[in-house]
């Protein structure tokens, strides 16, 4: 593993070096060529010779190198763009990963300006492990997706989604009272009921419970999870969303 891992910057500056060499070859075979064919031209002074020269080789020389650079430039531009988007995403839902979101929400809660009070959801849906075990895990991820998406159609601009475990959101809600919070949950499971999924051709039903937590002033990652996750225990069936009020 070492030995393919040293010799591959080798094998990369063997090649700028030849197509170096092959580009000065190129370059000075057409420059040689145009200054001869202007030398047979008897209706060109010395002078006119010289301005056809330095007009022409650099526009058939400079423009397709500039060219080169400029598209480049907008590869590198675009693939440190999708390095960044991977290192922020989850892959799988679109939404922000765990390190990010829990990093997001510490900061936005404890930043000065802005709402002190929110709250705070958490997103179990439900019967994943058994759509893995009767239709495999791929319809899982699909309905990983899909509760994703309902999620980021329901909530407000402001707000952020993160996927905080294997099968688990997470959505924060600043400056959220509670009724705001309880709406946003009641109609996170409204979208999610009524999403078609039918694995294999074989119609199923997606469910979440969602728990969380109103705060009045700013709170850690860590203390809005613990007590989100806590409620989320009680959200079952049509009482799907269980919020609770932190006093602190």
């Amino acid at each position: 593993m070492a030995t393919k891992t040293q010799s591959t910057p080798v094998h990369a500056w063997k090649h700028v070096v030849w197509l170096a060499l092959l580009g000065t070859a190129a370059c000075v075979g057409l420059s040689l060529g145009l200054n001869y064919l202007l030398l047979l031209s008897d209706g060109l002074t010395p002078f006119g010779r010289s301005v056809v020269t330095a007009v022409l080789l650099p526009i058939v020389i400079g423009l397709p190198l500039f060219v080169l650079l400029g598209w480049k430039q907008v590869e590198t531009r675009r693939y440190r763009q999708e390095l960044t988007r991977s290192g922020t995403y989850d892959q799988l839902t679109g939404t922000l990963n765990g390190a990010v979101f829990t990093s997001m929400v510490d900061r936005r809660a404890a930043r000065p300006a802005g709402p002190r009070s929110g709250a705070f959801l958490v997103i179990h849906p439900e019967h994943l492990s058994s759509i893995n075990r009767r239709f495999g895990l791929g319809w899982g991820d699909e309905a990983l997706r899909l509760v994703a998406s309902a999620i980021k159609s329901s909530v407000r601009k402001e707000d952020l989604i993160g996927r905080i475990g294997n099968a688990m959101f997470g959505v924060f809600l600043p400056g959220a009272s509670k009724q705001d919070a309880s709406d946003i949950g009641e109609r996170i499971r409204a979208q999610v009921g009524q999403i078609y999924f039918a694995p294999k051709g074989d119609k199923d039903v997606l469910a979440i419970r969602v728990g969380g937590v109103v705060f009045e002033h700013e709170l850690a990652f860590e203390d809005m999870f613990r007590s989100a996750e806590e409620w989320l225990l009680e959200a079952q069936g049509e009482d799907g969303v269980k919020l609770s009020h932190f006093n602190n």
